[in-house]
Order: structure tokens, then sequence, then C-alpha cells
């Protein structure tokens, strides 16, 4: 064999070698270049999605759309936005885009938390983007440090093993404090406690197209509680013995799960294991009297009970998810087809030509992460369509 061909083969092997090992021990990698995925991507994704639209009903009329108040009707909500005050250039960018695309028409006020007091700069750059009522809440030492009772030897040797398995996040604290807070703390605090609704934004984030109906209003009218625009895989690593528990909850309090329920999205086989689809909540649009409501209380409460958010490092995501999926209908979850937004690296993009002209949408729709390798869209459409 010449010497050429043998150094073919000889690289040929080494990019297989590492493809496999990629693929055994990323789960993100594996997923990313398995064989739907590709075939996905050389189809340019093109799968439509089926959501429910929103009705013609709830659209402004043409023109009016970005008219300061130009509804008189208004859900009791508001803006969340978690934020530390060197987000304040993510921050003025997420309120500039909502501002532009929604809520110049609408006058929704923004509350914004942080475990430090907000600094004035802070402050008064958010401020001038809208005429909106802004307020600034401190949390509560309770509500976001570690609590006392955490063995802090075992969950500093978890935090290490993370870390030396390369998990994003793996050995911070302040990331754990945070989904504990998203998800059992933010719905509490006093500034928040008067509204019914929320739409969470984070700093840095974009919305790519012009949102010409309320989904507040949609989501009152039709009996949802809880609306998502990206879903996808969590990491495995990071929630071990998560759906464990979710189990235990299940079997302790059968009287909270709700009949015809989203169960079969986050389950393949019957509920006894998990496929780690969960619903991406740095976008979510809620009802808080779920999350204040007893199933969920108690789903919490036990949830924190057994330290798992610092043994392990247990998303407000997917907690969020799987009590939609367990404690609601699953009519009542919803998907928001029409928002085009994205934080970074993914996006959902309207897939509807119609709506995607619509909603004078900025995104291209070939990059949209629907129906990406990673994705769970699939599985919902699948789960929803029966």
């Amino acid at each position: 064999m010449q010497t050429w061909a043998r150094y073919l083969l000889l690289v040929l092997g080494i990019v297989i070698s590492l493809h496999f090992i990629l693929s055994v021990t990323q789960e993100d990698y594996g997923r990313a270049t398995s064989l739907a995925s590709l075939t996905s991507q050389l189809k340019g994704g093109s799968k439509q999605p089926s959501p429910q639209p929103v009705p013609d009903d709830y659209y402004i009329p043409t023109g009016e759309a970005n008219s300061t108040l130009a509804v008189d009707r208004r859900a009791n909500a508001t803006f969340v936005i978690l934020a530390r005050n060197s987000d304040v250039s993510g921050a003025v960018r997420s309120v500039r885009d909502i501002e532009d695309r929604f809520n110049r028409g609408h006058g929704y006020p923004y509350v914004f938390l942080n475990e430090e007091p907000f600094s004035e700069e802070f402050k008064s750059r958010v401020s001038v983007l809208s005429g909106s009522l802004m307020e600034f809440g401190l949390i509560p030492p309770d509500h976001w440090n570690q609590p006392d009772w955490i063995d802090e030897d075992k969950a500093r040797a978890g935090r290490e093993k993370m870390v030396a398995d390369k998990i994003i996040y793996g050995g911070s604290v302040s990331y754990r404090n945070m989904c504990r807070f998203n998800s059992g703390f933010f719905f509490r605090h006093p500034l928040v406690q008067k509204y019914r609704w929320y739409w969470r934004i984070e700093p840095e984030v974009h919305f790519h197209c012009d949102i010409g109906f309320d989904p507040f209003l949609f989501m009152e009218d039709n009996n949802k509680v809880y609306s998502f625009t990206i879903t996808m895989y969590e990491f495995e690593k990071t929630i071990s013995t998560l759906w464990e528990h979710v189990r235990k909850f299940m079997k302790m309090h059968p009287e909270y799960v709700a009949e015809d329920n989203a169960m079969g999205f986050m389950s393949h086989d019957g509920g006894n294991k998990y496929n780690l689809c969960h619903f991406w909540s740095n976008f979510e649009i809620a009802d808080m009297d779920f999350w204040r409501g007893p199933a969920y209380t108690a789903f919490f409460e036990y949830l924190d009970s057994t330290g798992g958010f610092y043994y392990e490092r247990w998303g407000d995501a997917p907690v969020h998810s799987i009590a939609a999926a367990i404690f609601a209908k699953k009519d009542q979850i919803h998907f928001f087809d029409e928002i085009g937004y994205e934080h970074n690296p993914y996006i959902h993009c309207p897939q509807s030509k119609d709506t995607w002209k619509r909603g004078r949408c900025s995104c291209d729709q070939a990059k949209s992460f629907d129906y990406d390798g990673y994705s769970c869209m699939r599985h919902w459409d699948k789960f929803m369509k029966g």
C-alpha cells in the first residue's frame, strides 16, 4: 500500500475513533450527530410544526400594534427579569426588544429581581426604555442562599465531580441558587405577589417577530397554565435522581396527578423512565396561581427537602416542565410558534411562512432549533397528535 494511502487510513481511523468517543461521552454531541439529526439537517429541518394557532380575534388591527396603549384590556400580568447589576447591557437589549416587538402597545409592568440592591446605573438605563411601571426588588437571603441544612461536604463533592466531568456550571453555587429560586421562590416575592401571570425574560435575549396579539389574554381565555417556544433534552448527569423523586412524589400524592396530562411527552414507557425532554424555561409565560397551588407547592417542598438542587444540579427548567406535564392537562400547555425568540445559541423562528411574514420576523427560518437533533419538538408534535 502506498504511503499516502496508509496516512489516509490512519487519519480516518482517528476521526472515527474520536466521533465514537464523543458520541458515548457527550450527550449533546451524540444527539446532534445522530442519524435522525443529520437526516433532518439534510432536509433543511423541513418538517412543519402543527401548533394551535392564536386566533385572529386576539390580534391588534394592522397599524395599531405599535401605538402606545392601543388595547383596552390587559391581564393581571408582569414581566419578571432576574438580573445582576453587571447584566445591565443585556437587560437593556432584552427590554428594548420586547418593547419594540410587543409591549409598546400594551404597557405591561416589569419586576426586576436581584440578590443584591440594584445600582442607580442599572435602574436609570432600563427605566428610560419604557413608560411602563418598573419595580426593582431585593431577593431575601433565605430565598437565594444555600440552606444551612445542606451537607456542604456532600454538596462540594458533587460540584467537584461535575467540574471533573466538564458539566457547564457544574462547580457553581450561585447557579444552583438561581435554579432553586426560579423553581420555588420568585412567585412569592412581594413585588410579584400582586400578579397572576408572568412572562420570564432574561438579559441578552432577542425577540425576532412582532407579537401582534396578547399572549397573556390568550392563555387566560383558553385555560392555559404554561407556554414555551423551545424544548430540548436536559443533561442527565445534572439530574441523576430527579425522576426517582418525581415517581416517589406521584405515589405519595396521586390526587395531584391530572387526568389527560402530558406525562407521555416526558416518558415513553408510562413514567418508568424520564426521556430528559423539558421546556427551556428562560422563555416561559405561565400562571403563577399554578405554581402557588397545593400540587406544585407540595412538589417543590418535597424536591427541596432532598437537597438535589445542591447535591446535583437540578435546573428550574426540568422542575417546571415535569410539574406542568403532571399536574396540568396537556391542553393547558401551549407552544407559541408565533413568537420568534432567541437565547444564544438557540433560536425559535416561526416555521409557517404566513406567520413569519405576518410577524415581520428577522430570524432565518432555516436556522430554527425546532427540529434540531437536540430538540424535543418532534416528541411534542407526536404526543399532541396522539
